[in-house]
Parts: structure tokens; C-alpha cells; sequence
């Protein structure tokens, strides 16, 4: 296979895997592994992680959208916690880090588009997201409500208001708080229904304009 060939064939694609390459080409899986091994090597392909590929800047035409690379590289999984408390706007910070959700074992990727990190949940709690437009590409990510609780789950400690407040969550208004309060009952965990109390109470004192003791 020559590279020309590679290109004409997936250059309107973003990533791809050994896979895709195999089922285009009349070529045997290990002599295809050995090639795209060689363009890694010297910078005709950019390694995502253990046989997956993107191609560099000059030969591609659909440029990487690393939020759907994240979707892309460890499924199923979609993107929650403090990257999409981030894009929701409901913390002030940037994240660069993109956590995602998924009921596979914890793994963590890095690579030249950036970091991505996947978080175990059960089965049972592998729920609650949604797919958006970013770019013109479609994303799986958290609702807004399971991204806070996918948060509460995985961080260890008691989430107490001091601890939230900590965090400056704002634009809590994005928040529904009966599907917050729906989606930690499904968790079945008496932490996390322990949490979503504390956020409730919390928003109430807010209202008030009282701060509790």
C-alpha cells in the first residue's frame, strides 16, 4: 500500500483505525501494521493510541475535533465531570483534560491532540447523556445534571456545601433539579443521594441570601 493510496482513501477522515485500513486494502493485517508503523515513524501518520491513527496537518481534510476523538477513542464512553461542566459553563475554568464516562476499565490516553482520561462507572449508572453539535460534529456528552453527579460518584470525600462552594459552581439555573434529584436516586448510592441534598440546600440558602452555618 503506498501512501498516496492511504490518502485517497481516508483523507477525508478524521482518525481511523488498523481495522479500516485492513478492510481497504487486499493486503494482510500484519504487513498493513508494519506500514502505518514506518509513516508513524516519520511523521506521515500521528499515533492516537495502540492502533489508531490521524493524519497529520498537511494531507488531511477534516481537521480533529478532540471532543469527538474522546468519544471516539475508548467506547462506549462520553464525556462528563469537569469537561462538561466546563462547556456547560456551570465552573469557570477551562478544562484541557477530557473525562469521560464509561462502564469499561479506567484507562487514560495522551497523544499530540491532548489528554483523555475514562472513568469506570457500573452498568447501571452508564446513563444520562446526551449528543450535541461542536463543530459540525456529533459529541456525546453529559447532561448537565449527570455531569454533576458523575462528578460526586467518582470524587472521593463528602461533598458538602462547603466543598461545593469551593468549586464556584455558577449558572446553576442550566441545572433541572428534578431530573438531578431523578438521575441520583438511579444510582442507588446513599452518598450520592447525600450530595444532591446538599446542592439543593445549598441553592436554597443561595435564593434566600443567607449562608449556612
Amino acid at each position: 500500500m503506498k501512501y498516496e493510496d492511504l490518502l485517497a482513501k481516508l483523507g477525508n477522515h478524521a482518525f481511523f483505525d488498523l481495522a479500516t485500513v485492513v478492510q481497504l486494502t487486499d493486503e494482510r493485517r500484519e504487513t498493513v501494521q508494519v506500514q502505518l508503523y514506518r509513516w508513524c515513524r516519520v511523521g506521515k501518520l500521528l499515533p492516537l493510541r495502540r492502533k489508531m491513527y490521524a493524519l497529520p496537518e498537511p494531507y488531511i481534510s477534516r481537521p480533529v475535533n478532540s471532543a469527538e476523538l474522546a468519544n471516539y477513542l475508548y467506547r462506549p464512553s462520553y464525556l462528563s465531570t469537569h469537561w462538561a461542566l466546563g462547556y456547560y459553563g456551570l465552573i469557570p475554568e477551562r478544562v484541557v483534560v477530557h473525562t469521560s464516562i464509561t462502564s469499561r476499565v479506567t484507562r487514560s490516553f495522551e497523544n499530540a491532540f491532548g489528554r483523555f482520561t475514562y472513568r469506570h462507572v457500573k452498568p447501571s449508572a452508564f446513563f444520562g447523556y446526551r449528543v450535541i453539535q461542536i463543530d459540525q460534529r456529533k459529541i456525546l456528552i453529559a447532561d448537565p445534571e449527570k455531569a454533576l453527579l458523575d462528578l460526586w460518584y467518582l470524587e472521593t470525600g463528602k461533598w458538602t456545601q462547603e466543598r461545593m462552594r469551593e468549586m464556584r459552581f455558577q449558572n446553576r439555573e442550566l441545572v433541572d433539579w428534578e431530573r438531578l434529584q431523578s438521575y441520583a436516586w438511579r444510582f442507588e448510592s446513599p452518598r450520592i443521594v447525600k450530595a444532591t441534598d446538599e446542592w439543593l440546600r445549598l441553592r436554597d440558602f443561595e435564593e434566600e441570601g443567607t449562608v449556612p452555618l
